[in-house]
C-alpha cells in the first residue's frame, strides 16, 4: 500500500534498533525522516545509508525539548505537509546487567514516556488522510508488562487503573509519584517493579498510552484512521543494553517495520513481540 511518497519518521535513529528500523523501511522504498539528537551522529548515520541508495532524509529532533518539537513539527509541514508513519524509537537507560540504579530516574521517565507522548502528540494533527489509515509504533519492553507475573506493580487498585485508563492523567500522577519516592528514597519498599524500576516504570506508561489512544483514535471517520501499537524488540545487542543483549538490531527492528507496513490494518493498542500478541 505504500510507495515512495509514503514518509515515515524514525525517532531516536542514529543507531541501534532505530538505525535498522530506518534502513529496513527505506529498503521498502518509503521516505524516511531519520531523527536524532545529535546533530554530528544523524548527519552520519544519514550518510551512511543514502550511500547505500535509500531515501532517508536527516532532522535533528530531541523528544524532550518543545522547541526541537515545535521546530521539527514546522520543518516537516513545511517540506512534506505531513506524514503516514511515526516509529517511536527513541529511549534512554541506565542500568546494564542487574543493576536497578534509579539515579538518572527522572531523564528515563522524562525521555521514554514523556517525551514519546508530546512528539506523538504534536505528530498526529500532521498524519495524512488515506484509505490504510496511518500508522503510530511505540517501541516498548516487555519489562513494562502490568500483569506479568514478575516485575509488575504491586498495588492491584492501582494496576486496574492503569489497565483500563481512562485518562493520560493516571499515567502522569503513576510517574510523579515514582519520580517523588525517588527523591525521598522510600521508591524500595514502594512496590514498584523491582527489575529496572525506572526502564520498566516508563515502558508501563508508554504502554498505557497507547491503550489510552488507540481508544481516542478509534473515533476518527474512515479514510482518517490513526492505527496505535506498541512491540518490544527483545534483548537486543545495542549500545543501550551495553552490548549485552542477545538479539542482533536486524531482528530488533521486524516487529515495529512489520507492524508499521500491515496490510489492511485495522489493529489498534494492542502488543506485539516476534510479530505475534502478547498481554499487556
Amino acid at each position: 500500500w505504500w510507495s515512495a511518497d509514503t514518509l515515515a519518521v524514525v525517532t531516536g535513529a542514529n543507531r541501534g534498533i532505530g538505525f535498522e528500523i530506518t534502513r529496513q523501511l527505506a529498503l521498502h522504498g518509503l521516505t524516511v525522516i531519520l531523527t536524532s539528537r545529535d546533530i554530528i551522529a544523524g548527519e552520519e548515520a544519514t550518510k551512511t545509508l543514502l550511500e547505500q541508495g535509500l531515501k532517508v532524509v536527516f532532522h535533528q529532533l530531541d523528544i524532550v525539548d518543545r522547541e526541537s518539537i515545535d521546530l521539527f513539527c514546522a520543518w516537516v509541514k513545511e517540506k512534506y505537509g505531513g506524514i503516514d508513519i511515526l516509529i517511536n524509537n527513541a529511549g534512554v537507560s541506565y542500568n546494564t546487567g542487574s543493576e536497578n540504579s534509579v539515579e538518572c530516574a527522572e531523564k528515563v521517565i522524562n525521555t521514554n514516556y514523556f517525551g514519546t507522548k508530546n512528539i506523538t502528540k504534536a505528530l498526529i494533527p500532521l498524519m495524512r488522510s488515506s484509505d490504510e489509515g496511518a500508522r503510530v509504533v511505540m517501541v516498548s519492553s516487555r519489562l513494562g508488562r502490568l500483569n506479568g507475573r514478575r516485575n509488575r506493580i504491586a498495588d492491584v487498585d492501582l494496576r486496574e487503573q492503569l489497565e483500563d485508563v481512562e485518562s493520560e492523567d493516571i499515567i502522569d500522577s503513576t510517574m510523579s509519584k515514582f519520580l517523588e519516592q525517588v527523591k525521598d528514597g522510600s521508591w524500595i519498599t514502594g512496590g514498584w517493579p523491582q527489575n529496572n524500576t525506572d526502564y520498566s516504570l516508563s515502558k508501563l506508561a508508554v504502554n498505557a498510552y497507547t491503550r489510552l489512544m488507540a481508544r481516542t483514535l478509534s473515533e476518527r471517520p474512515e479514510g482518517q484512521k490513526i492505527y496505535i501499537n506498541c512491540c518490544c524488540p527483545g534483548w537486543v545487542k545495542t549500545a543501550m543494553t551495553g552490548w549485552a543483549g542477545l538479539t542482533p538490531p536486524e531482528e530488533g527492528a521486524d516487529t515495529p517495520v512489520w507492524l508499521a507496513l500491515l496490510s489492511g490494518q485495522s489493529t489498534s493498542g494492542k502488543f506485539f513481540a516476534e510479530r505475534r500478541e502478547i498481554n499487556f
